[in-house]
């Protein structure tokens, strides 16, 4: 019987990656590898409540929304996630992945939309990076990178372009919240003439005092 330990269960407005501002409902699992400098999500590291798969996939039912993402902490290192995906799929929901890129993606279903994280230096975790995911990703998947100085920006530029991912898979560059001006990363794109996508965390915006369930 496959189980997984999740941190919430809840539906929100998207607030990151291309599929922002659509509703949708989020399956937080808890536990993660990494240990990011800018984590926004501490209280999934650990933790969390055992729920068998049948009764993830009653509360995602009563929940109504067309968009499912799994989310984390680190989805994939739970082995029921990729059981969890499929049968979300099976269900008919548009699929999400968030993940930090550091684990392999082999296991993901080929519907699911994955949208990976690359670890800028800022993070600490750059040394994580699993380069070989890279290979994995279509066009209808995405690269996130999330940026706290002009320093992570340039990484961010140069590995996109080295990597051969412009053009190949959508990107998102993000600000980290309170650390980088949204308005500064915009003006560094603009002057570079890089065709990605300037991403702010849409649900601080609607409801900036809420730090979970959003």
């Amino acid at each position: 019987m496959t189980t997984l330990q999740i941190s919430e269960i809840f539906s929100s407005i998207q607030g990151e990656s291309h599929w922002a501002g659509y509703p949708c409902t989020f399956v937080r699992l808890a536990g993660c590898n990494l240990d990011c400098a800018y984590c926004d999500t501490r209280y999934a590291r650990a933790g969390g409540e055992s729920f068998r798969l049948a009764d993830v996939l009653a509360a995602v039912d009563r929940e109504g929304q067309a968009t499912v993402e799994v989310t984390g902490g680190e989805p994939l290192a739970q082995p029921g996630a990729p059981a969890l995906l499929q049968a979300l799929v099976d269900r008919g929901h548009r699929v999400l992945l968030e993940t930090n890129g550091s684990l392999p993606l082999d296991a993901v279903p080929e519907a699911v939309r994955i949208v990976m994280d690359l670890k800028a230096p800022g993070s600490g975790m750059a040394d994580h990076n699993r380069w070989d995911n890279l290979h994995r990703l279509g066009a209808r998947d995405e690269v996130k990178v999330v940026c706290r100085d002009r320093a992570d920006y340039r990484w961010a530029r140069d590995t996109l372009g080295e990597r051969g991912l412009l053009g190949r898979v959508r990107v998102s560059l993000s600000p980290v919240a309170g650390r980088l001006d949204p308005a500064e990363l915009a003006r560094w794109l603009l002057e570079d003439r890089l065709d990605v996508r300037l991403q702010v965390q849409l649900h601080r915006v609607l409801w900036p005092d809420r730090h979970r369930g959003v």
